[in-house]
């Protein structure tokens, strides 16, 4: 047998026994300082800004997921939350710098880049990251940073990992791939030459609707120490707490990640068969664009679909408000089913933009519910 395997890692990976007491899971080390020995001298714990016995283990943890191993190199910094992951990501860039955004991202990075980093000199623009040509025509000379979401949120579009990286590598930008829907469960992009994944583990990594946290994991040390670094001059950083439970989640996630993908599966089909939908995005049907790049680069195809449905923005109004299991709010990734509109929801900030989410468009994160209970909750809410 080889200790390797995804599912004996997310048990095993930094989660030795507690030297002093033998326990079997990692304690919660609610503490903020450590005693020294002498000035300076102490057992690599000085402040817990700086390092936490919990959030080391995590962060071994998750670095071993997406396929780094601790000793040759790089490693995981374990943040406060996923928009804190990728402001720690903006603080490697200087004013000038220009970063690509797929013409689809996700609501809160948009507006981190678009509003906040932009306002210190970093510059942006959007473009179509599935094609080649829509990746070279983003590309600047001086662009610094490609930002990959695959699959995006909320149109479950695939990205081509290999092809962005090597388009990446021609004017000497960094790739950094968030992986949040996919997880490592699914996807590794560090394995197609990514230099940085990112995760809001406060999805499906956690995996109850009970945490929030980020991730940013590399397989390159001076990248790794740079990030700490940052970290520790600017503080976003998760408690010991909100540590163990992403820490706790983890450990579930293969068989978790198996029942997402088999129920959204399900729906997927469900859907896209039902007269009272017009269109359905999720990577694991033969129809959408994305399904060859998907079999050949993920493991699975995820539990996040989404539909709208031939009644348009009134008809998905009254969809997300009928149903009983499928919970309407924010956030995914959660052991519970939610339903939500995107565009008044987790993407109202790209409102008026490029990057605008159908009005219709009904997202939905598959829960482990039994699939048959929620189908029937989709039919009757469907109307």
């Amino acid at each position: 047998m080889t200790e390797d395997r995804f599912e004996t890692l997310a048990i095993h990976a930094g989660q030795e026994p507690d030297p002093t007491t033998g326990a079997a899971v990692v304690p919660i080390y609610a503490t903020s300082t450590y005693v020294q020995e002498a000035p300076g001298v102490h057992k690599g714990y000085e402040y817990s800004r700086t390092d936490n016995p919990t959030r080391t283990a995590l962060q071994i943890q998750l670095a071993a997921l997406e396929g780094v191993d601790a000793g040759s190199g790089g490693g995981c910094v374990a943040t406060s939350s996923g928009l804190a992951a990728t402001a720690l990501i903006g603080y490697l860039l200087k004013p000038g710098d220009h970063i690509v955004l797929p013409d689809d991202a996700y609501g809160g990075t948009f507006r981190l880049v678009a509003q906040v980093l932009s306002l210190h000199g970093i510059e942006w623009s959007v473009g179509d990251l599935t094609s080649a040509e829509g990746i070279a025509g983003a590309l600047r000379p001086k662009t610094k940073l490609v930002w990959v979401e695959t699959p995006t949120n909320p149109v479950l579009r695939i990205v081509d990992l290999d092809l962005v990286v090597a388009a990446a590598r021609s004017v000497g930008a960094m790739v950094v791939v968030d992986n949040t829907f996919a997880t490592p469960y699914l996807q590794q992009p560090l394995a197609h030459g990514a230099d940085m994944v990112v995760h809001s583990s406060t999805k499906y990594l956690g995996g109850h609707s009970d945490t929030v946290g980020g991730a940013i994991i590399t397989n390159n040390e001076e990248l790794h120490q740079r990030l700490r670094y940052l970290q520790n001059a600017t503080g976003p950083i998760p408690g010991p707490f909100d540590s163990y439970l992403v820490l706790r989640g983890v450990k579930t996630l293969g068989v978790r990640m198996d029942r997402h993908c088999e129920n959204a599966t399900a729906i997927a089909a469900f859907l896209e068969g039902d007269p009272r939908v017009n269109h359905v995005w999720y990577p694991g049907l033969a129809s959408h664009p994305g399904h060859e790049v998907a079999l050949d680069q993920m493991f699975g195809f995820g539990g996040m679909l989404s539909f709208t449905p031939t009644g348009g923005v009134d008809a998905a109004n009254d969809i997300v408000t009928r149903t009983r299991l499928f919970f309407l709010a924010e956030s995914l990734g959660g052991v519970e089913s939610l339903i939500e509109l995107p565009a008044v929801m987790t993407h109202a900030s790209v409102a008026g933009t490029e990057l605008e989410v159908p009005p219709s468009l009904v997202r939905l994160s598959v829960g482990i519910e039994h699939v048959d209970d929620l189908i029937s909750d989709l039919d009757r809410a469907l109307g």
